[in-house]
């Protein structure tokens, strides 16, 4: 039952990216597409994947930071591979990547899945707190256009969603009555659950979780962790900058112009579909229509931008499984010694 919802779920998110792709498509003029592309400077492509490749063991780097507090002390190679694995199978499955990279982990180093899934949401976390910056940069040079891109996206949804709040207001309510109730519940029969294997269980896994969530007010190099998360978010900023010079129509684009790719395109890569495949594609062509740049130029940015990187994702990711798979497997006794010896360590 479990592998059919699976498939389900993937069959349904790759149709909504196949129909998103076609609507991207549908009336663009493909010989105009085909010359951006013959007239590319691919030099820049080769350079943003360079970018990419940085970005992301800046990024593993990162994430090692984060576990260490935790008491385990994966490798950094072994932090690079689980996350990359992650995002390959993020392009099979949306956010099925977060669970694999932490069951990754669990597998070479015996990191327990719910702390590294801690990690996960607090690493997550910080890549929103750095959009959100790249945000209200991209405002503070681009306010103009871009609301015009977000009044002319949501006003017309706005009287429908006004229509729809006292539906939202009935359900909120209900599902605060809800919570409400469970906690009564729990607090009455507390002496009773804390006996069930169940319940223990599940404290268990959301202390562990807790545990990978806080890591981060622990991490002993705080100056680097904070610089690799910047650096990181700079690496896709000129990720996205430099493919802009590869196109005659988008090389004379402003640095700002680069900012609003980078925040518009980021929140498509969030959308719930394989890589963000067609959402991406379409928040770029539009953002890039507000700079004057043709329908058919955009979209092909978007390609060359998003298909680059998916191919380096792939490539890398394969390899990652690859060198995970033939590693061989350390047992899980001798990691927990080793662990156990490395908080002490980490105490005294």
């Amino acid at each position: 039952m479990n592998k059919l919802l699976s498939v389900l779920k993937y069959i349904s998110f790759l149709g909504v990216s196949v129909f998103l792709m076609w609507y991207a498509l549908r009336e663009l003029d493909f010989e105009r597409m085909w010359a951006e592309f013959k007239h590319a400077n691919y030099f820049w492509i080769i350079v943003s994947l360079v970018m990419g490749v940085v970005a992301y063991v800046s990024r593993a780097y990162r994430w090692q930071l984060q576990i260490k507090p935790t008491g385990y002390q994966p490798s950094l190679a072994n932090t690079y591979h689980a996350m990359m694995i992650g995002y390959l199978a993020n392009l099979v499955l949306p956010r099925m990547g977060e669970v694999v990279r932490c069951s990754v982990l669990k597998r070479t180093d015996n990191l327990p899945v719910n702390t590294g899934f801690g990690t996960v949401i607090a690493e997550r976390f910080i890549d929103m707190l750095m959009l959100l910056g790249a945000l209200g940069l991209t405002l503070l040079f681009e306010f103009d256009r871009l609301r015009d891109f977000f009044f002319s996206s949501f006003t017309e949804k706005y009287n429908s969603v006004e229509q729809g709040l006292s539906t939202l207001y009935v359900f909120g309510s209900l599902l605060l009555a809800g919570v409400v109730a469970v906690a009564v519940l729990i607090l009455l029969f507390l002496n009773k659950l804390r006996r069930n294997s169940y319940f223990i269980r599940v404290v268990s896994f959301i202390k562990g979780m807790l545990q990978g969530i806080f890591s981060i007010t622990k991490v002993d190099k705080q100056f680097a962790f904070w610089s690799h998360s910047v650096f990181v978010w700079v690496m896709f900023y000129f990720m996205s900058l430099v493919v802009l010079y590869a196109l005659p129509a988008t090389s004379g684009l402003s640095f700002s112009a680069g900012l609003s790719v980078l925040v518009i395109g980021s929140l498509g890569m969030a959308a719930p579909v394989q890589g963000g495949i067609g959402v991406y594609h379409l928040a770029v062509q539009t953002t890039l229509l507000l700079y004057g740049v043709p329908k058919e130029a955009g979209m092909a940015y978007a390609l060359l931008a998003h298909t680059s990187q998916t191919l380096l994702v792939v490539l890398m990711g394969v390899l990652s499984f690859m060198a995970t798979m033939l590693r061989p497997r350390t047992s899980a006794v001798a990691q927990a010694v080793d662990a156990k010896a490395q908080t002490h360590e980490l105490k005294g």
